[in-house]
């Protein structure tokens, strides 16, 4: 996927990129099981910066980033997973479909047939648990992450016929934290083509998701450099370098040579065994491919400032500061922090910021509604949270919106 944000809260630190897939159009029971936390997403990480080796000598190229022999390894390294079997059809799985789905039935009807038997009736008995797991993994453990839950659907969707394509999507960022890492969430859904009965998409557990998200449809290749990417930061985090090392090089090399966040990760990787110019060159190479790559970015200007090279260190400070001014939800953050601190007129000069931009986002809407509300412009504030609740899919949030300005101006009267 593209370049992440900077946390707004934190100082540079070392950063990981992972991914998250997800999928909503299957049931409320799913979305209840907390499955926002470990997926398709883009980790970053505060390890310590282990020092810059010196490797004086020729600029490192991708392809010798990818050989690992400055870290002791070879070529030949035995792979971790390969890619067959991360998409693989079991026999379980294909007696689950002969008992649930009718193969002669249409696509909209199989379909159908197999969300009511993986989610709607609660027969499958899914659990949501921090681990990337293959398709086949998925189903036997009745456990995974998001990402592991939507290979395993889209693996048993074809298993009948069904033209099942992954598809990433451009959602608002979201951060979380998990144990040393700052996580910035990305999302991918499963997009099918239902012929005459049009197109479909399947997205577990996104409660806020939109269909007015940017959204495109990705190959199995560029679905697999995400997968061994996740993959990799789940062994990196474990202290498992070697096996870490082998996944990122199976997201790029094996999958997606134009996948920037495994460079990320893979730098991320170099850097904690003390080849700062390793990692350096990653990073780099992250950025030929994603000039807008911020994760690449901050782990360079960590890198600069480390070796004391504060003139390149600024250069990429300034370039994320740039990025940064231009992202609308990192505005509407700002905008947050300043209706927090009563600075209406800043929050309302980043909310005209983002609303020009991002005219469907309920959220920019709702908080200019507030931020009017509290300058004592009722007229406006109305306006702009009715535009609000206008926007939104979710009823409950339709009525949350609907009566969250009788009541705050009930209140400021």
């Amino acid at each position: 996927m593209g370049g992440t944000q900077e946390n707004p809260e934190r100082p540079f630190g070392v950063k990981l990129t992972m991914s998250r897939f997800e999928s909503q159009r299957i049931g409320r029971r799913w979305r209840k099981t907390r499955c926002r936390t470990l997926l398709w997403f883009f980790f970053l990480l505060l390890a310590c910066l282990n020092g810059l080796a010196a490797t004086d000598g020729p600029k490192i190229s991708p392809d010798e980033l990818l050989e690992g022999t400055a870290l002791g390894l070879g070529p030949d390294l035995p792979a971790t997973i390969g890619n067959d079997e991360v998409m693989a059809l079991s026999d379980d799985m294909r007696e689950f479909l002969r008992a649930r789905v009718n193969d002669r039935a249409g696509s909209s009807f199989k379909l159908n047939q197999l969300i009511d038997a993986v989610i709607r009736k609660g027969t499958f008995g899914v659990q949501y648990d921090e681990t990337t797991r293959t398709a086949a993994e998925t189903f036997r453990a009745k456990r995974g992450n998001c990402l592991s839950f939507t290979y395993m659907f889209v693996v048993l969707a074809r298993g009948v016929g069904i033209d099942a394509r992954f598809q990433e999507v451009d959602i608002p960022p979201e951060w979380t934290f998990a144990k040393d890492s700052y996580v910035l969430n990305r999302h991918i859904n499963i997009y099918f083509d239902l012929g005459v009965n049009g197109e479909h998409v399947v997205d577990f557990n996104i409660e806020d998701f939109k269909g007015d998200y940017d959204m495109r449809i990705v190959s199995d290749a560029r679905a697999l450099a995400h997968f061994f990417n996740n993959l990799g930061v789940e062994l990196m985090q474990h202290g498992e370098m070697t096996a870490a090392f082998h996944a990122f090089r199976q997201a790029i090399a094996e999958n997606d040579w134009s996948f920037s966040p495994a460079w990320t990760n893979l730098g991320t990787l170099y850097n904690r065994k003390g080849l700062g110019y390793h990692a350096e060159a990653a990073y780099l190479q992250a950025l030929e491919i994603d000039r807008s790559d911020l994760t690449a970015m901050s782990n360079l200007t960590a890198l600069y400032d480390l070796r004391g090279d504060s003139k390149q260190a600024e250069r990429y400070r300034n370039k994320i500061k740039s990025h940064r001014r231009q992202n609308p939800y990192y505005r509407y953050q700002l905008a947050r922090a300043a209706y927090l601190a009563n600075d209406y007129d800043l929050a309302i000069d980043h909310l005209k910021y983002v609303a020009r931009r991002h005219k469907d986002e309920d959220r920019f809407c709702a908080l200019l509604g507030l931020v009017y509300l509290k300058m004592g412009d009722e007229k406006k504030a109305r306006r702009w949270m009715t535009r609000a609740e206008k926007l939104v899919e979710n009823e409950e949030l339709k009525s949350l919106y609907s009566s969250k300005i009788d009541r705050l101006m009930a209140t400021s009267r």
